[in-house]
This record gives C-alpha cells, structure tokens and sequence, in this order.
C-alpha cells in the first residue's frame, strides 16, 4: 500500500540524514509529535509539505511515493 510506503520512505530518508524527529519537525514548523504520526500512518502531511520535506530530505516528491518514470 502506498501510504505506508511514504512513511517509509519519510522515516529513512530523515534517518540517513541523521535528523531527530524533533530536528525534522522544528526545521518544518511542526511538532515531533506530527512527524510521530506520519512515521506511523496515524495521520498525513499537509499536501502543501511536500516540496519541504522533499528538499529538506534531499530526495523528490517521486521518491517519497516511490514512483519512477515510464516513458
């Protein structure tokens, strides 16, 4: 299921960068406890997040949905 997959993906992106919940969610403007909740598919980002947390990751929305490209 894909909305598990984002949260996946959210929670070893910010572990690679060595980001604390707490950091992640200071450098977003929202609490450790919201980036809790989206780890574990209690709730979901503002769609209007994405770009953030994208560049703050290091990786595109397309990686947070693990989508590649068919031509």
């Amino acid at each position: 299921m894909k909305t598990i997959l984002v949260a996946q993906k959210i929670r070893e992106y910010r572990r690679h960068n060595g980001l604390t919940q707490e950091e992640f969610g200071r450098l977003l403007g929202v609490s450790a406890q919201a980036i809790s909740k989206w780890e574990r598919v209690e709730c979901y980002p503002d769609i209007t997040f994405l770009p953030e947390i994208a560049a703050l990751l290091g990786c595109s929305i397309n990686d947070l949905f693990d989508i590649t490209k068919s031509i």
